[in-house]
């Protein structure tokens, strides 16, 4: 099988690699403060087939204090980015009670609504304001 990461674009370090994640959110119309990442080591992206992927030191956890949300954040996050859209996700899991359901799928309506929807593998989906996730919202930190 081929690599996914092959003619990627990488960026190296916390800056650059948050810079070029936020930067990817924006240019697709996905909330920019979806991905509140510390510690980055690395993020790529293929054009050709829309990969991308983003190492962090470690996985975190982040409070989306709007909508009361807890989010996990594992060291590696990657899926593949579209217009309003990011799918085949991996590394990326929503607390739903006791349970901890990876995160699939994530679509912002098209034409805006103001909505975006959380999908998982087992078909269960979320939808809240697209503007719990926008950049500068107050999440709190929570290391794993």
């Amino acid at each position: 099988m081929a690599d996914p990461k092959q003619g990627a674009t990488v960026a190296k370090g916390h800056e650059e690699a948050m810079k070029m994640a936020v930067s990817l959110l924006k240019e697709f119309g996905l909330p920019e403060g979806m991905l509140p990442l510390e510690e980055m080591v690395e993020a790529g992206y293929v054009k050709e087939t829309g990969y991308f992927w983003i190492v962090q030191k470690k996985g975190t956890k982040h409070l989306f204090k709007m909508i009361s949300k807890q989010v996990s954040y594992d060291a590696e996050i990657s899926g593949y980015i579209e217009k309003n859209k990011a799918k085949k996700m991996k590394g990326v899991k929503a607390k739903e009670l006791m349970l901890w359901p990876p995160v699939n799928e994530i679509v912002v309506d098209d034409p805006p609504t103001g909505k975006v929807h959380f999908k998982s593998l087992g078909g269960i989906t979320k939808t809240f304001p697209v503007q719990a996730f926008a950049a500068g919202q107050c999440w709190k930190p929570n290391r794993k």
